[in-house]
């Protein structure tokens, strides 16, 4: 368990592998869209981790993503496309996620973000709105998933002109292209629901990196005055002002006692085996040894 640096401050089990850091689902969403996060317990265990689509290996940077509730991380084209393999009469609880199994569409009554965002994009594709137990969409209405790839074809040497070049490119049906150039195309989509913010803000400097390490004697009495007396900046009251000074009063005394014991004991180990301060070297006094009688 930990706490998430953004500012509610929450508790959460989750951590995040690239950063490092303690997240809650609200920064899922927003600062870390396409982070690998998975519970705090299995990063111990094993840190390595791959930011990849495991349907088809790539990154996950190069197209539009979506979290699921286990919060693994898929391309939404992929994922599109592994759930429409399926026989149109599979059930709900047939939809699972492709790596760990567990359900895709989440519960009605579950509260997060994280389900939030998965259910909007859920609903513009017909085989996940009957999972939702939602009314099936037209085809014309129904979203489909764009794939960023486009595959070019070579140029017919019989259409050729001298004074015209042509190009035919071959284009997937799911996206729309606009003319940019002469010879360049650039693609756009119609409609896209959520897309993933690529540039993921950079996080602050973790103060908690270093709360186990051993602190000196000096940081603690710090920590200890802060503790009973408040900060500087802190407003205090008539009462407060009178422990100060009576805290500090007891210490002034204290010192002067440990001060003195100290000045005592080293005087008295500077003086024991001085020779002026012997008896019998003085003249001036006279010491008889008695022998004890039998």
């Amino acid at each position: 368990m930990g706490l998430c640096k953004c500012p509610k401050r929450r508790v959460t089990n989750q951590f995040c592998f690239e950063h490092r850091v303690c997240v809650c689902e609200n920064c899922m969403v927003t600062n870390h869209p396409i982070c690998v996060v998975q519970s705090y317990l299995q990063w111990l265990q094993d840190s390595d981790y791959n930011s990849i689509c495991e349907l088809c290996s790539k990154e996950l940077n190069v197209e539009d993503s979506i979290r699921l509730t286990c919060y693994h991380v898929f391309h939404w084209s992929c994922l599109d496309h592994f759930s429409r393999q399926l026989p149109p009469t599979t059930a709900p609880r047939g939809y699972t996620c492709p790596s760990c199994k567990s359900p895709l569409f989440p519960p009605s009554n579950l509260i997060s973000p994280v389900a939030d965002v998965l259910k909007e994009k859920l609903a513009g594709v017909n085989w996940a709105r009957a999972g939702l137990g939602l009314p099936l969409l037209s085809e014309d209405r129904e979203v489909k998933a764009v794939v960023n790839h486009v595959t070019t074809s070579t140029i017919s040497s019989s259409s050729k002109s001298p004074n015209s070049t042509h190009s035919v490119v071959n284009v997937e049906d799911q996206g729309a292209f606009s003319r940019t150039g002469a010879d360049g195309y650039q693609a756009s989509s119609n409609r896209r629901i959520f897309q993933d913010v690529r540039e993921v803000k950079p996080v602050v400097f973790d103060h908690d990196d270093d709360k186990y390490k051993r602190r000196p004697a000096s940081e603690l009495v710090k920590t200890w005055w802060r503790i009973t007396f408040g900060g500087p900046s802190k407003v205090r009251g008539g009462r407060s002002i009178y422990k100060k000074y009576c805290m500090l009063g007891i210490i002034l005394v204290l010192g002067v006692i440990v001060l003195m014991l100290i000045m005592s004991r080293l005087g008295r180990y500077t003086t024991e085996n001085d020779p002026n301060f012997d008896i019998r070297n003085n003249p001036n006094i006279h010491v008889q040894h008695v022998q004890a009688l039998d």
